[in-house]
């Protein structure tokens, strides 16, 4: 009989919990993060507002003399679209329900997801001459929005983030220098407001930037979940050493002396757990339409298991993206990994970083000359951004610029020299230094060695005298390798090999 007043207790608890849930319930008006003061909406596009209010209220978004009401739905929800319309501003916005909120100082520009890992994430105050570029970082038309590091294992419908500011020194001083600089250029460029979302994690790997729906679309990506078990068998161990590490930091302190610096180790925070950081920190992102995005990321993944798949899983990233923004071919530039001293596979992570251009809409910022071989986060952001804006004023903005090195096009056999033709190399190919340098050719052997290598007019004849019978050439495949080849526009060649073993 006990047993039994319990369970009738515990159904009428139940009960009168369904039914209190069932009750409407008063919410004053609320927003997403991203949505707020001093931030840029998207030009040419519907302006997408949306948020959370009580089921079934009225909530009224006017904007730029025009305005439009949704109710929302059973859970809350609600959405607004808006006329397209030029940049401009700035502007106020008024979202009205049983409360109000009003934004001022919205300007209509282009807005760029800046994403990756730490290389992205490396901030202006880090930059070469940092102090001096902080200084003159006042550009009110460029306006920053910073997203929090988050992992979820399903995909939120809000980011935790830093409010959109405009470009100060203050502001600008630990934002995205690649990104801040990419921006800089682009607004100087076309003359309109800028919108930078920073959206990154450092030595963080692509898939776990990628959805489980875009994880789950090819069984040839079931390596990662292999990865990521191994991983996650480790955690519980990696936790412990992490608190040993503390305790004895405290210790140090207690004692007078210096602490050593916590041990770096990968998965912090779960943050490589597949489609993590795209459930927290991008899906929520989604629903503001955008230009384009910018990603700066590889080094996580040149460990011999995950360079193997990076082809395949970096494409996926950028389709699964694309998909879930449901803008088409959005542009898509990103930043090819640079030189730098390391034994795991940088030299195939290029290669299908280089091979990811077969995607329509991206675009490549080499940076094989402007790394630092003893420093994994080279202070060289400037050219890294000028680089990726090039790309985004030829391949978004329709301008007839230079915008990348030369690209391996092809080799053709000539008795027993090879010949190599470049895409972009219209202004001329040039040997930096006076020679080229970082050429290899191997026969059927596969066994390479250094090659002759001459420029003969548009393209690059290579020889060896010990390989009569060449089939493949590749350039500047090493960690950090001695790369010569440039075109006329100063931009350097990407590595390659010319077929794939």
């Amino acid at each position: 009989m006990k047993i039994q007043k319990t369970r009738l207790a515990r159904f009428t608890c139940t009960a009168a919990l369904v039914a209190v849930s069932a009750l409407p319930l008063s919410a004053a008006v609320t927003l997403p993060a991203v949505l707020s003061d001093h931030m840029v909406v998207q030009r040419n596009l519907p302006v997408h507002i949306w948020g959370w209010a009580s089921a079934g209220e009225a909530v009224t978004v006017a904007f730029r003399g025009g305005s439009d009401t949704a109710l929302a739905d059973s859970l809350g929800q609600w959405s607004v679209y808006l006329p397209p319309g030029e940049a401009g501003g700035p502007f106020p916005m008024t979202i009205k329900g049983e409360n109000a909120i009003e934004f001022s100082d919205v300007l209509v520009g282009d807005v760029w997801v800046a994403s990756g890992q730490s290389n992205m994430e490396f901030t202006l105050v880090e930059a070469v001459n940092g102090p001096a570029e902080i200084a003159a970082a006042n550009h009110p038309p460029i306006r920053l929005f910073q997203v929090d590091h988050a992992v979820s294992e399903y995909p939120l419908d809000n980011v935790k983030a830093q409010p959109w500011t405009a470009c100060t020194p203050e502001t600008a001083a630990t934002f995205s220098a690649v990104a801040y600089f990419f921006a800089r250029q682009l607004e100087e460029k076309e003359h309109v407001p800028i919108g930078l979302i920073e959206s990154n994690w450092g030595g963080t790997p692509a898939e776990a930037w990628t959805s489980m729906s875009g994880l789950g679309s090819d069984a040839s990506l079931i390596p990662v979940f292999l990865s990521w078990s191994s991983l996650a068998d480790e955690y519980s161990a990696k936790q412990r050493r992490l608190e040993l590490a503390r305790q004895a930091q405290e210790k140090a302190k207690a004692e007078g002396r210096k602490p050593e610096d916590l041990p770096w180790e990968p998965n912090e925070r779960l943050s490589w757990s597949p489609a993590g950081l795209f459930n927290a920190m991008i899906a929520p992102l989604t629903p503001f339409p955008i230009r384009g995005a910018i990603w700066y990321q590889g080094e996580s993944n040149t460990g011999a298991d995950r360079a193997a798949i990076y082809r395949l899983l970096f494409q996926t990233m950028i389709r699964d993206w694309r998909r879930a923004w449901g803008q088409g071919d959005f542009p898509f530039l990103f930043v090819q990994i640079a030189n730098f001293k390391a034994s795991s596979a940088w030299p195939e992570v290029r290669e299908a970083q280089r091979k990811t251009l077969d995607l329509v809409n991206t675009g490549m910022a080499v940076t094989i000359d402007i790394g630092d071989p003893d420093n994994i986060h080279p202070k060289n952001k400037q050219d890294v951004g000028l680089r990726l804006a090039l790309a985004a004023e030829a391949i978004s903005y329709g301008e007839k610029v230079e915008y990348s090195g030369p690209l391996f096009r092809h080799v053709t056999r000539a008795d027993d020299s090879l010949n190599v033709w470049f895409d972009h190399a219209q202004s001329g190919l040039v040997a930096k230094g006076g020679s080229l340098t970082g050429f290899q050719i191997a026969g059927s052997d596969r066994k390479f060695v250094p090659a002759e290598a001459v420029i003969e007019g548009d393209h690059v004849r290579v020889s060896s005298p010990t390989v009569k019978d060449p089939v493949v050439v590749r350039y500047a495949w090493s960690s950090t390798p001695d790369a010569s080849l440039f075109n006329g526009a100063g931009l350097p060649a990407s590595p390659f090999q010319s077929r794939d073993f």
